[in-house]
């Protein structure tokens, strides 16, 4: 019998803990497939809200996570944390591009580009750029997810909402995306806040209720080659 084929993954977040929260749950179903998924932090995550020293803090932290849910590799970008809007989109792309290059992934997932942090829009946009069919062709699917605490958060007009048209059921990997999140000690918040782990298991629960299961993750796929 012929052996499934490893698929390379990559998951492009904006701040530690961007890689986990909207699509920790599929990542690690994808890692128990026996895929390879890397993972991309673009900005920081710190300097615009604690002193310089806890951004290693935070960088401990992700490295932490990741070996929660077993990525194959973790490299941070170190853009300025809420100040992407002053780094020239050609420079983000093309930073993307180098990794995206040395990593090959044909499946991604980035954020949803109308999430109310423009961080998140603009990474969602760079990543789009740098996976455009004639220069990354091996991308054979190309999957935005929201974000707790900010693609809700979004201006109420048309077009703002996550739409999904996929459904990932993460009933047997929920607990590895929580036990993920909880190395994220600085970034979690008090209940009813969406970061946290009673919250996030409840979000699994809504959407999981919309396909029969008791957990899932909703995803847009924007690009989907067969």
């Amino acid at each position: 019998m012929t052996a499934a084929k490893r698929t390379k993954v990559v998951v492009i977040g904006a701040h530690p803990d961007d890689e986990l929260l909207g699509a920790g749950g599929t990542l690690a179903r994808h890692v128990l497939a026996g895929d390879e998924v890397h993972a991309i932090v673009v900005a920081d995550g710190a300097g615009s809200r604690y002193p310089a020293e806890l951004v290693s803090t935070l960088e401990k932290q992700a490295h932490r996570a990741a070996d929660v849910i077993g990525f194959a590799s973790l490299q941070f970008l170190s853009f300025p944390d809420q100040r992407l809007d002053t780094v020239p989109l050609i420079e983000l792309t093309q930073r993307l591009e180098v990794l995206l290059d040395e990593i090959g992934p044909e499946t991604v997932y980035t954020h949803f580009p109308e999430d109310v942090n423009d961080d998140h829009r603009l990474v969602a946009k760079c990543a789009w750029t740098a996976c455009r069919p004639y220069s990354r062709p091996q991308v054979r699917k190309f999957m935005v997810f929201e974000t707790p605490s900010s693609t809700e958060w979004a201006w109420p007009m048309p077009g703002t909402e996550l739409r999904p048209n996929l459904f990932v059921d993460i009933t047997g990997t929920l607990e590895v995306k929580i036990a993920a999140m909880e190395c994220y000690e600085t970034e979690l918040r008090d209940y009813p806040h969406p970061r946290t782990s009673r919250a996030l298991r409840e979000r699994a629960a809504y959407w999981g209720s919309h396909i029969g299961r008791p957990a899932a993750e909703p995803f847009v796929v924007l690009r989907e080659v067969m």
